[in-house]
């Protein structure tokens, strides 16, 4: 009699024990609750944000400017987008573009994220940032910037999907879904879309006006972007139009250092027109 009650003790005892692993694993805000991040600005962007992750980067500046927690979690190399079509959901690098990361925000579930192994120059901070983006406390955001676009282009993302306007495999789909996502999770966030920047290609000699993979140049994406903000009531900061010169091909130089990626001075640039925007309402 003794053993069946050691027996039926140990059987509850198991019971118990699986039900409390079940609970834990399906509730990471709770399992996380005593180990969460606090920020008030979330930065989600390419590497126009995210390279430079030292006193002269555009985050660290806005930072200083503007006196509150600022989050750096761009991703160098990524889109908007996802890209790989074969693989859907389960492709790794695509799970840290901006519809890969608003989905793991909106469901709280950075899994596929942490599968993400990538050697290549510059990423060394991408597993960090993957952590603190799983520990961050969405609910004490007040405001997310994304500035994506660049990677969109170059790499020949479509500019929208006719059928599907939530299509994440597309560039305007993408914002959509992704605003969506945030907004479901934060209503009250929030969102500043930020255009991707003028640039040039140097490798063929075009520059942003003249570059066509067979969607359009440049400026089909910002106005397309342009009409997504005003369509998502979402605010918008233009910083392709009037803000490098490039009246002159040589011009490349004076505010980046590859005719894609900002220099300090480029940096310094876009983070003053970026806090300037922001200080009036923060």
């Amino acid at each position: 009699m003794k053993g069946k009650t050691r027996e039926g003790i140990f059987i509850f005892g198991a019971a118990l024990a699986l039900f409390a692993g079940l609970f834990w694993a399906t509730f990471p805000r709770l399992r996380n609750s005593e180990n969460q991040m606090q920020a008030k600005v979330l930065i989600l962007g390419d590497s126009i944000l995210g390279l430079t992750r030292d006193e002269t980067g555009i985050p660290a500046q806005l930072e200083r400017i503007l006196d509150v927690p600022v989050f750096n979690g761009a991703f160098g190399g990524t889109c908007a987008a996802r890209c790989d079509r074969e693989y859907r959901l389960a492709n790794a690098r695509d799970s840290i573009s901006l519809a890969g990361l608003a989905k793991a925000i909106a469901t709280e579930d950075f899994g596929v994220q942490q599968t993400l192994r990538i050697r290549d120059s510059s990423t060394e901070h991408f597993s960090s940032t993957i952590d603190v983006l799983e520990r961050l406390d969405f609910s004490s955001v007040e405001l997310v910037v994304i500035m994506y676009g660049l990677n969109d282009f170059y790499s020949g993302v479509p500019v929208y999907n006719p059928e599907d306007p939530l299509d994440e495999y597309s560039f305007i789909g993408a914002l959509r879904y992704s605003i969506q996502a945030l907004r479901r999770e934060n209503p009250d966030v929030r969102i500043l879309l930020v255009t991707p920047t003028y640039s040039w290609y140097l490798f063929y000699q075009e520059t942003c006006e003249e570059y066509d993979i067979g969607y359009g140049t440049m400026d089909a994406y910002v106005l397309a972007e342009t009409a997504l903000a005003e369509e998502m009531q979402v605010e918008l900061l233009d910083v392709y139009h009037n803000v490098y010169p490039h009246e002159e091909w040589e011009d490349w130089e004076r505010y980046t250092i590859d005719g894609f990626h900002p220099n300090e001075a480029g940096r310094e640039l876009l983070a003053g027109l970026l806090s300037e925007y922001l200080l009036e309402d923060l």
